[in-house]
């Protein structure tokens, strides 16, 4: 081909083109040679693969055989298996605090007769003063009223619904690495795990636990403990006070500090045990 029919075939291109566009909308696309296409296709391709990240998986922290919640696409069989999974640690540890305020009442009553403590029962209100961190230079009446508002049972359906949507259902990094059904935290480094997206300055870390009874005991110490959760524990004393039932639902409004989403956070809880109402029925406390 010659220099001027080439000429005239480049014209006659750019004429169709040109006439075309308007209509179609489309930009006419500068020619390109077939080899570029081929070299820019294979550069694409080894970006690509580069840039593709190849996933670590985290070694567990702790020896429990956890089940594979985030395997199981039946949405009601997760969710009762993740509740029976981790029920049973959460009604001990009531138990366990629902014995300890029993004490704490009876004691209450000798006191209030006149009565003394033995050596035994002194040694032990001691404990639990030393334990939830109550004056030690106040009277054994005082230490105990306080230790009544703190030594206190938290409904297990609050406790379910809120490990349930601090783990995603048992499915979370946190809760498969370290157990960490509630999103607690811990200072001192090397304590559990350090949070992906945790800001330039930060020390906290996600804290590990080696059983799920210790990350339910976690779980209690910090409400009932931690001067954060102070409203919880009024709300839940004057329910008490009023011979009230320690109604979920209510005792939710105390947990506002839980979360940096605040009053959203405390919907998300309400509207979990409201929808998960069917799941919840066979909590014994």
């Amino acid at each position: 081909m010659n220099i001027i029919l080439l000429i005239r075939l480049v014209l006659s291109t750019a004429l169709i083109l040109a006439v075309a566009a308007p209509f179609t909308f489309l930009v006419p696309k500068p020619f390109i040679a077939k080899d570029a296409v081929v070299e820019a296709n294979t550069a694409q391709v080894k970006k690509v693969k580069k840039a593709k990240k190849v996933k670590i998986s985290e070694k567990p922290l702790h020896q429990v055989n956890l089940p594979d919640f985030a395997a199981i696409n039946d949405i009601p069989t997760k969710k009762r298996q993740f509740f029976a999974f981790i029920r049973p640690a959460i009604e001990n540890k009531n138990n366990q605090l629902a014995k300890d305020r029993t004490k704490l009442e009876q004691w209450h009553e000798q006191l209030s007769l006149g009565l003394g403590l033995t050596t035994q029962e002194e040694a032990s209100l001691q404990k639990l003063v030393a334990n939830y961190r109550i004056n030690e230079e106040a009277s054994r009446l005082q230490q105990i009223d306080e230790l009544l508002v703190r030594v206190d049972i938290i409904p297990t359906a609050l406790v379910l619904v809120q490990a349930a949507n601090e783990s995603a259902w048992g499915s979370s990094r946190f809760a498969r690495v370290g157990l960490n059904f509630f999103g607690i935290w811990c200072y001192n480094r090397g304590c559990g795990m350090v949070p992906g997206g945790r800001d330039t300055g930060a020390k906290h870390e996600v804290a590990a636990f080696d059983s799920v009874d210790a990350a339910v005991s976690g779980y209690f110490n910090n409400i009932n403990k931690h001067n954060a959760y102070h409203v919880f524990r009024t709300i839940r004393s004057e329910l008490r006070a009023q011979d009230k039932p320690l109604d979920a639902k209510v005792l939710a409004a105390g947990l506002l500090p839980y979360s940096e989403r605040g009053e959203e956070y405390i919907s998300d809880i309400t509207d979990m045990l409201r929808h998960n109402k069917h799941y919840l029925t066979e909590t014994s406390i």
